[in-house]
């Protein structure tokens, strides 16, 4: 056989078996009735009764803290208490020197007879009514210097409190400057029963902070431990650069356990509100982002909803924003393989 007639046999061959090989079906449509239904399980969404609460970081500090220092430089010439000394109010604190003091308030005993003396003849008409008025305003001056200095020489605890910081020694001079500490101050007196924390809320939750709030505090340090407080100082004005306000949160603190300067978590009570609340386990996140989304069931149809999460409850979790609606049948097993859009088969 030569090779024109190989040729024509080859050709007559390939003729016959593309005229017997059955026509292919377009891809999109072998897609579209050969993929099979997802098989998944579903259950129904609700509302739940959850208690709203907000939470924070923050620092123990002392309920009131005052830094005593007398009001003009002089030496110290005694202190009556030591670090860790507990004071009670009134109790006296340290004493400066009362040189002085001691002149200015001869001076005014010397002024106080002077004035006795001149209303004597005041009134019997042997001096004039103007010299007598003078006389007494410098007495007035001199009594207010002495009770000034008596008040300021002596000082005393303006509250029951623990000493927290000794500054100088008796004999030191107190000049008013920053002692290492960086208070200017003789000792440091706090109230750590009870103590409190500030917190810095958003300003969205303003109308919802009061006063008489309870809230909840741990401490790291004590991990076992739940204290209770209450808010009982809102500040009036919102921070224009971190759109937030402070509160104060009183806690009882009898057994001195809470320290401050600890660190605490705060969790404040916002009361009960009916949210929609889905097993964790049914919220996926988008992958190389912070997207959560979760899919529910609509005439056999994977819809895919984006969502924001609120507060977690162990394996339950609050959707704060989404677009589920009462009664949608939410996707909790399958939902890994799901695209939007799918066919999707409900199984028990």
């Amino acid at each position: 056989m030569n090779r024109s007639s190989l040729f024509s046999v080859i050709l007559t061959g390939a003729m016959v078996m593309t005229a017997c090989t059955p026509k292919e079906k377009p891809a999109a449509a072998m897609t579209a009735e050969t993929v099979a239904a997802v098989p998944v399980r579903v259950i129904p969404v609700s509302k739940t009764t959850i208690a709203r609460t907000i939470d924070y970081t923050a620092t123990i500090q002392p309920f009131e803290e005052v830094n005593m220092a007398p009001s003009t430089p002089g030496r110290v010439d005694k202190i009556y208490v030591e670090v860790g000394d507990r004071v009670q109010k009134g109790q006296k604190l340290f004493l400066m020197d009362r040189t002085q003091y001691y002149a200015n308030k001869i001076q005014l005993a010397n002024l106080e007879k002077d004035l006795a003396r001149m209303d004597t003849l005041l009134k019997v008409g042997s001096i004039k009514e103007q010299t007598y008025d003078q006389m007494k305003a410098q007495y007035e001056v001199t009594k207010t210097n002495v009770d000034f200095m008596e008040d300021n020489t002596l000082l005393e605890a303006p509250f029951g409190g623990i000493i927290t910081g000794r500054y100088l020694e008796e004999g030191e001079l107190y000049s008013g400057a920053p002692t290492p500490s960086g208070k200017s101050a003789v000792v440091t007196l706090m109230q750590i029963n009870p103590v409190k924390v500030m917190v810095s809320v958003s300003e969205q939750n303003f109308p919802l902070i009061k006063n008489g709030m309870k809230a909840k505090i741990t401490a790291d340090v004590y991990p076992d431990k739940e204290f209770t407080g209450r808010i009982f100082r809102v500040h009036p004005t919102i921070d224009q650069m971190s759109r937030s306000f402070r509160a104060e949160i009183e806690i009882p603190n009898g057994n001195e356990l809470l320290r401050p300067g600890m660190f605490a978590r705060v969790s404040i009570d916002m009361g009960q509100a009916e949210a929609f609340v889905v097993p964790s386990n049914a919220v996926l996140i988008q992958e190389g982002t912070n997207e959560r989304y979760l899919f529910v069931v609509n005439e056999g149809v994977a819809l895919r909803y984006p969502v924001k999460l609120g507060k977690r409850f162990d394996e339950m979790v609050e959707i704060a924003e989404g677009e589920i609606r009462e009664g949608d049948n939410l996707i909790i097993e399958g939902q890994a393989r799901l695209i939007g859009g799918q066919k999707v088969e409900v199984v028990k």
